[in-house]
């Protein structure tokens, strides 16, 4: 089976109407080019200027601006669409959950990931510190999505540093990934690449990589370089630091004849 996918990388502000405009001109530009699944970066809808804005535009599940947004442009264009992520309202009225959601083409959200680990980092050397979980409520379940190209998991951003996670999607039968992110532009220039291929290789899996880049209105950089690789870890499309889409053909038959002359997956000792 092959279909093409596709990979939103935005600037996103504070200004969520803003951003959902850009956001459907970059859908529709993918739509366009005959993408049929589209994975929008972490945090598209709204990059606060501190960590609790995001608290202030929290939805409830099935309901908001966002979520309808989405809805209405996967039924419009008849594609899916991973969201990447929004804020979705926990059960403390001080946090969310960074959760992302997957619209089938009839704008109907049929699964949704809440982010497991939370970015709790200090980088002295570029004076940067995160610390998500002041706002942000942990998810605990692994999602591994049914979709018509195949098994979709969905991992977020800081989860890319925890292969255990993706051991246990390989239970479910995950297929492809998808891994919407907003790395900072100085852990993404050490690590993103190596990472993401890695993610991939290990699996046997795609992913498909969607990031947030440049210069943002809180001063945050992210490193852009959203990429789509294949099981092997080759890198079928790329975009450094600007905004736009990329798009790649997706080979499911390619990966099962992978899986099956590189038997690596069944050849594991210590799965757990």
């Amino acid at each position: 089976m092959n279909f093409k996918a596709a990979c939103v990388q935005m600037t996103s502000s504070s200004q969520i109407d803003q951003n959902l405009d850009e956001a459907a001109r970059l859908i529709r530009q993918a739509a366009e080019q005959g993408a049929q699944l589209v994975v929008l970066p972490e945090m598209f809808a709204t990059m606060g200027m501190d960590q609790a804005e995001k608290v202030k535009h929290y939805e409830t599940p099935g309901k908001g601006p966002i979520q309808a947004f989405l809805s209405e442009t996967a039924n419009n264009h008849k594609i899916w669409i991973v969201g990447g992520t929004l804020p979705i309202r926990a059960e403390s009225s001080e946090k969310v959950y960074a959760s992302s959601l997957i619209f089938n083409d009839s704008g109907k959200c049929v699964s949704r990931y809440d982010k497991i680990h939370l970015f709790d980092v200090e980088l002295p050397a570029s004076q940067e510190s995160y610390l998500e979980s002041q706002t942000i409520q942990p998810g605990e379940k692994i999602i591994v999505a049914e979709t018509p190209f195949g098994k979709l998991g969905l991992a977020v951003c800081y989860d890319v540093r925890f292969p255990e996670m993706f051991r246990l999607m390989l239970k479910e039968g995950v297929e492809i990934l998808a891994l919407p992110s907003a790395f900072t532009y100085t852990t993404g220039a050490a690590h993103w690449e190596i990472l993401v291929r890695a993610r991939a290789i290990e699996n046997l899996s795609f992913v498909l990589a969607a990031c947030q880049t440049g210069m943002h209105s809180n001063h945050r950089r992210t490193y852009g370089h959203s990429m789509i690789v294949n099981p092997w870890g080759d890198i079928l499309a790329q975009l450094p630091e600007n905004p736009g889409v990329i798009i790649a053909e997706i080979n499911l038959d390619f990966q099962k004849r992978i899986r099956r002359d590189f038997p690596a997956l069944t050849h594991r000792k210590l799965s757990g």
